[in-house]
C-alpha cells in the first residue's frame, strides 16, 4: 500500500510540475500522456535495478500512474467543470494584430515563439493577425483577415 501511497504523491507532483512548466513547452502530448509516457519507463526500471527488485512493485506503480490517468480523463468527459483544472483553457494572445504582452509574459511565451509559429502558417507581420489563440495542448490557432472567408464554404466541392 505504501507504494500506491508514494505513486499517487508522485503523480500529483508530476502534474504540478506540468502545469506550472506551462502548455507552450508541452508541444504535441497532453499533459497527461506526457506523465504516464516519461514516467512509466523510469518506474519500471526503479522497479528491475534499485533495491526493490520485484516486478510486482513496478507493474503496481505504473497501474497506479495508469489507473489516476484513466480517471482524470473521465472525469473531465464527465464533469465539464474538471477540464479548465486538469487540462487549462485556451488563452488570446494577439488581438487586431497586438501582442497582448501582459498574456504572453503569464503563459511564458516569447515574441520570437510567436512569430516563429506564425511564420510557419505563412504569416509576414503581426498586423495580419486578427486573433492569435494559445491552445490548452501548446499550439497556437491563428486567423487572419487576409485568410479570404473564413469558416467552411456554403457549397462544399464535389469530386
Amino acid at each position: 500500500m505504501e507504494l500506491v501511497v508514494r505513486a499517487v504523491v508522485m503523480f500529483g507532483f508530476l502534474w504540478l510540475v506540468t502545469r506550472v512548466a506551462g502548455r507552450s513547452t508541452l508541444g504535441e502530448l497532453s499533459t497527461f500522456q506526457l506523465l504516464l509516457y516519461v514516467t512509466m519507463g523510469d518506474l519500471v526500471q526503479q522497479s528491475i535495478t534499485q533495491q526493490d527488485y520485484s516486478v510486482t512493485s513496478g507493474i503496481l506503480a505504473v497501474s497506479t500512474f495508469a489507473v489516476l490517468t484513466i480517471a482524470i480523463s473521465w472525469a473531465n468527459t464527465r464533469w465539464r467543470r474538471v477540464r479548465p483544472l486538469t487540462h487549462g483553457v485556451p488563452v488570446v494572445i494577439v488581438r487586431s494584430g497586438d501582442p497582448l504582452l501582459d498574456v504572453m509574459t503569464r503563459e511564458r511565451l516569447p515574441v520570437n515563439d510567436l512569430m516563429a509559429a506564425a511564420r510557419e502558417k505563412g504569416i509576414r507581420r503581426f498586423t495580419e493577425i486578427d486573433l492569435a489563440v494559445l491552445e490548452t495542448d501548446g499550439k497556437i490557432s491563428f486567423f487572419t483577415s487576409t485568410a479570404g472567408d473564413s469558416g467552411s464554404p456554403e457549397r462544399p466541392s464535389v469530386g
